[in-house]
Order: structure tokens, then C-alpha cells, then sequence
């Protein structure tokens, strides 16, 4: 197995936010991986205040630089103490979003790593718009969105699967993530219309066959799934659930106890983009746990 050897972390020098350089941090010291940690500002605002604090407007932004600077090297100099590897830090100017996927490119990052919760961008913003733009976007590159203080390596690792190829690159990238994380591979289905037919007159009984030869389906399908990611009997625990594909995934993550969640962007046509997409951002808001998103087309490239 190759390591991860290029990873892209963001942050906003919160409190909350250095979750996700702590975990960045552990998983490339455990590849021996190269590690940039990245801060963005975006200074331009500080004009609109120049009516107020007079021309010393750059004046200012130096300050404000220098600050978030010293801060940056302060973070550096701890988890080179810590986790005896010394990343490379950058203060970046401009959109976080551009500067993210910018420096992204230019690293050729395999795995970008940013905190759900922290103040300004991070806080507001990270599980909504512009995560959503950031997962989009970022098409090369899976993003891992930290929630949890990383005491230890992952050690569950829950992956809804919709049974496509994407699935398999899911479960790929999981075993080299977490390779010694327990994995259960998950997949929820509902009956079309199930409210609707039940209503309608149709048989329980009818349903219920449904439902038992479904779930037969789905484990089989489950068990290829696994065949072409590379894992064998035993190497996971297999689950269907009938009900709603989102609230499912949240509750297994309370049910096993899980520590990350794999989600793949793509599904095996536009529906199901579709609906991956809901659940996707489901999970996101209100899962417990740190979410991974992977791009279902490929693993990234070295990995």
C-alpha cells in the first residue's frame, strides 16, 4: 500500500479550528507524508474602515498579518514538538475558497483537511455554502472535514455505499486512511412509494417479500463491492438498513460508535448524484463524527 504523501490543511488559528491541523498533523506524521498548513486573509474588507481610522489603513493590515503570521509559527513550532514532523506554513492573501484550492494545485494535494467549526469562515460557513462549493470544486481532491479532537487514529470507519464503482474508490481510500480501523459498509434503501401503495391497498406481505429479497440483493451487492475494493470476508461488517438513506447514516454513526464517516460524491447516474448530494450535506450537518468526502471517479493519483 502507498502512503498518503501531500496533505493540505486549513485554518482559521481558532481554538476549535486547530482539530483539524492536530488530525492533518497525525495522519502525515503516520505516512511520513509532506504537510502544509495554510491560513488565508482577506484584507480588502479593512478599506471600507478607512473613513474612521484615517490613511493608516496599511498600517493596519501589517499588523493584522504579523499577528496571524506569529500565530501561524506558533501552531508550527508545536506540532513539530509534538508530532515530530515540521510542516510548511503559508499566509495567503485572498478568498478562502480560492486560496484553498489554489494552494491545493499548486501542492497537488492528496487529501485537503479543514475544521467544522472555528470563527469567521470556518464557523459560519463550513458546513454550508461553502463547503458545498469547496467539495464541488475540489474534484481531485478528497476533503476531510474534522469535527473532533483527534486523541488517537481512527478506529470505526462507517462508509454508506450506493453500491457503484465510486463505493469501491471510497473503500480504497479508507483502508489507506485508517488502515487499521474497523470498517462497516453501509447501505439504506426505502420501498418507492411505500406510503403511497401501503394506502393504496397493497398486501404487507407483499412488501415485506420485497424488502427480505432487497436486503438479500443489496448484501451481495455489497460483498462484490468489497471484492473490487480488495477486502475480504471478515475484513468488514456488512449492513443494510431499510429507511431514509440520511437519517440512517446518522444513526449508525450513534449506533457503532463510529469516529469517521466516508461519503462519495457521485452516484451511477444524475438521480443519484442528486441524492447522494442531500445526504451528503445530511451528514455533514449533522453528524457527531469527522466526515470524509471522496470524489467517486478515482482515488487520487500516488495513493
Amino acid at each position: 500500500m502507498t502512503n498518503l504523501s501531500r496533505i493540505l490543511v486549513a485554518t482559521d488559528l481558532s481554538a476549535p479550528a486547530r482539530h483539524a491541523v492536530d488530525r492533518a498533523l497525525q495522519v502525515a506524521a503516520a505516512h511520513q507524508a509532506k504537510c502544509a498548513v495554510i491560513h488565508a486573509l482577506q484584507l480588502d474588507a479593512i478599506d471600507k474602515l478607512k473613513e474612521w481610522i484615517g490613511e493608516d489603513v496599511s498600517g493596519v493590515k501589517s499588523k493584522l498579518e504579523d499577528e496571524a503570521n506569529a500565530c501561524l509559527q506558533q501552531l508550527v513550532a508545536q506540532a513539530e514538538q509534538h508530532y515530530h514532523i515540521k510542516p510548511e506554513a503559508a499566509l495567503v492573501h485572498g478568498s478562502h475558497l480560492a486560496a484553498i484550492t489554489d494552494y491545493a494545485k499548486q501542492l497537488d494535494a492528496q487529501l485537503l483537511v479543514i475544521g467544522a467549526r472555528g470563527q469567521g469562515f470556518l464557523r459560519h460557513h463550513v458546513l454550508g455554502s461553502t463547503a458545498s462549493r469547496l467539495i464541488r470544486k475540489s474534484v481531485r481532491y478528497p476533503v476531510l472535514v474534522v469535527k473532533q479532537s483527534p486523541h488517537q487514529p481512527y478506529k470505526k470507519v462507517l462508509i454508506p455505499i450506493d453500491l457503484s464503482s465510486a463505493s469501491a474508490n471510497a473503500i480504497k481510500f479508507a483502508v489507506q486512511l485508517a488502515p487499521d480501523a474497523e470498517i462497516i459498509l453501509m447501505h439504506a434503501f426505502e420501498v418507492p412509494f411505500e406510503g403511497k401503495i401501503t394506502y393504496a391497498g397493497v398486501d404487507d406481505n407483499i412488501l415485506k417479500q420485497y424488502r427480505i429479497a432487497t436486503r438479500d440483493k443489496v448484501f451481495a451487492q455489497i460483498r462484490a463491492t468489497a471484492d473490487a475494493a480488495g477486502l475480504d470476508v471478515g475484513d468488514y461488517t456488512p449492513l443494510v438498513i431499510h429507511g431514509d438513506p440520511s437519517q440512517s447514516v446518522i444513526d449508525q454513526e450513534q449506533e457503532f460508535d463510529v469516529d469517521l464517516i466516508i461519503m462519495g460524491k457521485h452516484g451511477q447516474n444524475v438521480m443519484e448524484e442528486l441524492l447522494l448530494g442531500s445526504v451528503t450535506k445530511h451528514v455533514l450537518a449533522e453528524s457527531q463524527c469527522d466526515v470524509l468526502v471522496v470524489d467517486g471517479g478515482q482515488v487520487p493519483d500516488a495513493i
